[in-house]
């Protein structure tokens, strides 16, 4: 395949993908349900959006700072408001490409720091291993708090599909043993890649606590994660139906929510009907769980429309004696 062609594939085809999703969504609402979505945003208490993004900037500064434990050891101190402005536009990127907001941040930086591209991007491929880290330590804390519902599911009296439902776990504990086997020993093809990126998530991890702020660098990752979480909860209160969830739920929604996000540029369509999905199975009724669901999107792109633009924009200004 052209190169070019596939990059404007890679471009288009999420794009495309998310509005097919928002037009098959509002395609199958009803008008009483249209005006319930609607009647609901307009009765939203958005003091508790804008907290929630408080809550999104403060963890953008602390991702920018983080940054700088990185960068310290190579020799470069870049200032904090370029650390800062770079990180902001790479996320207004990825609402158009995906994944491209890295390339531009590492140069960004590279060019108003004079600091190498490959260290650059060296150093935000550093980070996305602790995030990687972070995403999959809270997937695992979701299936805990439902290892009760799990488990009742399985081994339920009565229930006809469980030697079906066991079958399967055994079948899958043995594939996974059985691709664990086959990566060791990968030399070439598929397999060698997927072996090159556990280990370098592997290596990135072991890498993290050698450095010399080690634990500066990991409590910063954690807070990143932790204002995410509550960027999420705070919406909760937004919507009366939304404001006594378990947090559980809270949880798996922003699991969810955030898995979503890989398929479109900026979890467009996918997000809100993904976090829609989740609350309703928690008992919360259709209308109000999709008003959430863009409620808490609308909010969080705008965020970075906003920040994002302004940061593009100030990058030159700041930077202009450069």
């Amino acid at each position: 395949m052209n190169p070019k062609f596939k990059k404007i594939l890679f471009a288009i085809v999420p794009i495309s993908l998310g509005i097919g999703l928002i037009w098959n969504f509002l395609s199958r609402l009803s008008p009483s349900d249209k005006t319930d979505i609607v009647a609901s945003l307009k009765l939203a208490n958005y003091w508790w959006v804008l907290l929630s993004l408080f809550f999104g900037i403060i963890s953008h500064l602390s991702r920018a700072y983080r940054w700088q434990f990185l960068l310290e050891p190579l020799g470069y101190k870049p200032k904090f408001a370029n650390s800062t402005m770079t990180v902001l536009a790479s996320y207004l990127v990825n609402l158009v490409v995906p994944r491209a907001g890295d390339v531009v941040r590492g140069t960004s930086i590279s060019k108003y720091e004079k600091i190498p591209i490959e260290k650059a991007i060296g150093t935000i491929v550093a980070e996305r291993v602790a995030d990687a880290i972070m995403l999959l330590s809270i997937i695992m804390l979701a299936f805990i708090l439902q290892a009760d519902l799990i488990k009742s599911y399985i081994f339920k009296e009565g229930d006809s599909n469980r030697f079906t439902t066991v079958l399967f776990l055994i079948l899958i504990s043995g594939l996974g043993f059985v691709v664990f086997k086959l990566l060791q020993k990968a030399k070439t093809g598929f397999l060698l890649k997927v072996k090159t990126f556990v280990n370098g998530l592997f290596e990135g991890a072991i890498s993290i606590f050698k450095m010399k702020k080690k634990w500066a660098f990991i409590f910063h990752t954690i807070f990143i994660w932790a204002m995410y979480v509550l960027m999420f909860y705070a919406v909760t209160f937004a919507l009366p139906e939304t404001t006594h969830l378990p947090f559980e739920a809270i949880i798996i929604g922003f699991v969810v929510g955030g898995l979503s996000m890989a398929l479109t540029n900026g979890g467009l369509g996918t997000y809100p009907i993904a976090v829609a999905s989740v609350l309703i199975l928690y008992n919360i009724d259709d209308n109000p769980a999709r008003a959430f669901g863009w409620l808490m999107w609308t909010a969080q792109t705008l965020m970075v429309i906003i920040f994002g633009g302004l940061s593009f924009l100030f990058l030159p200004i700041y930077n202009r004696n450069k």
